[in-house]
């Protein structure tokens, strides 16, 4: 069995049938150990446009700009990116103490994001990028194009 199921449902027509699913399927999985049921509107759940347009610009950044780490500029990948920018977009920077010392950085879990929260998150990365000269790839442009019908639709 997959690690997780999802069910639309979309009026009241919908509800007996795909809660029955929702019991049959509960009451399988709970053999293997608990389960968490959770409910929420589809629309409140970042969009895969948005999730498709976040690594091509994180990959653009992280090819055309260097990241100060210990104090030394170096050449970081699009993760360390993505936790700069999650963190930037908190405003409020979370920090753990390392298991041998030294701190953590605990960045957003762009997974967990609403729509609106990720559209910040994309939004924010092209600030920054207007402001370092970063030259979008082809690959970001055309998600952009994609990205931008589905917020105006929105």
């Amino acid at each position: 069995m997959s690690k997780e199921l999802t069910y639309h449902i979309k009026g009241l027509g919908d509800v007996r049938s795909k809660m029955q699913l929702v019991w049959e399927m509960v009451n399988k999985a709970l053999k293997a150990g608990a389960v968490e049921v959770v409910l929420r509107r589809p629309s409140e759940i970042r969009s895969l446009s948005q999730n498709r347009k976040l690594w091509p610009m994180l990959s653009d950044v992280a090819s055309q700009q260097q990241l100060v780490i210990d104090g030394v500029a170096e050449w970081a990948g699009p993760e360390d990116w993505k936790d700069v920018f999650t963190n930037a977009l908190r405003k409020h920077q979370r920090i753990a103490k390392g298991i041998d010392g030294g701190v953590v950085m605990l960045g957003m879990r762009t997974s967990k994001m609403r729509k609106q929260e990720f559209s910040d998150l994309i939004e924010l990365i092209y600030a920054y990028g207007a402001e370092n000269g970063i030259q979008w790839s082809e690959k970001a442009l055309e998600v952009f194009g994609t990205y931008r019908e589905v917020q105006e639709a929105a």
